[in-house]
């Protein structure tokens, strides 16, 4: 399980727990802040996990992103305009995946899970449909597990829901979002900032499920 420490993330895993058995995997990728690390070790103990992982990879010497560079992360932007958002890091769950993918095979692990999501997101290309089968393919083209006859599989459990139906369904579940960390540019207490992209998207799905988002009411 691909574990960021964000609310989709979190809601990903626990759905994914009914079935399996959950191994997680956390990336540190020269993100702007260790927040969200930080939470998806919160997350992993909430969950119960079976095993963690972190691991470091450095994307800051790629570049091309507002998440990985000194450029300014946006406000208050319209989070359905078409425009891919300078928040979009490059190849990232490619990269992520990819790594996954390679821990799945060490452990003799055949499922992975990523808590991607197709429809309240900010226009990111390896957040659909089309991308996750092609990974998957990839995956079982490109080991030895898959050479020998094994099959690889992804899993979204995300990936046809609102954000909305996101909170309600982890509501359900009973999870605790006061553990998780969504904002691209928290303020220097740690605090979300609450207008980047993803301020915006899970305050939109809180508002849209008739709740209230825990973080806001520390």
């Amino acid at each position: 399980m691909l574990l960021s420490g964000g609310l989709d993330s979190y809601t990903a895993a626990a759905i994914a727990r009914a079935q399996f058995s959950l191994c997680a995997l956390t990336i540190s990728y020269g993100q702007r802040h260790a927040r969200e690390v930080e939470s998806a070790r919160a997350v992993a103990q909430a969950l119960g996990v079976e095993r963690r992982l972190e691991v470091e990879i450095d994307l800051r010497a790629i570049g091309g992103s507002s998440l990985t560079s000194a450029e300014g992360v946006p406000h208050g932007r319209d989070v359905e305009a078409p425009e891919i958002p300078s928040t979009y890091v490059p190849a990232r769950n490619t990269i992520f995946l990819s790594i996954a993918l390679g821990w799945a095979e060490t452990l003799d692990a055949r499922d992975i899970v990523i808590g991607v999501n197709a429809l309240d997101y900010s226009g990111y290309p390896d957040c659909r449909p089309d991308f996750i089968a092609a990974f998957e393919r990839v995956a079982n083209l490109g080991t030895r597990a898959g050479a020998e006859g094994g099959r690889f599989r992804v899993h979204t459990p995300l990936i046809a829901m609102t954000k909305a139906d996101i909170v309600r369904r982890g509501v359900a579940l009973g999870l605790d979002y006061s553990l998780t960390h969504s904002c691209y540019d928290p303020l220097p207490d740690g605090r979300p900032c609450g207008t980047c992209d993803s301020c915006l998207l899970r305050a939109k799905g809180f508002h849209e499920a008739g709740l209230s988002d825990p973080l806001l009411l520390r």
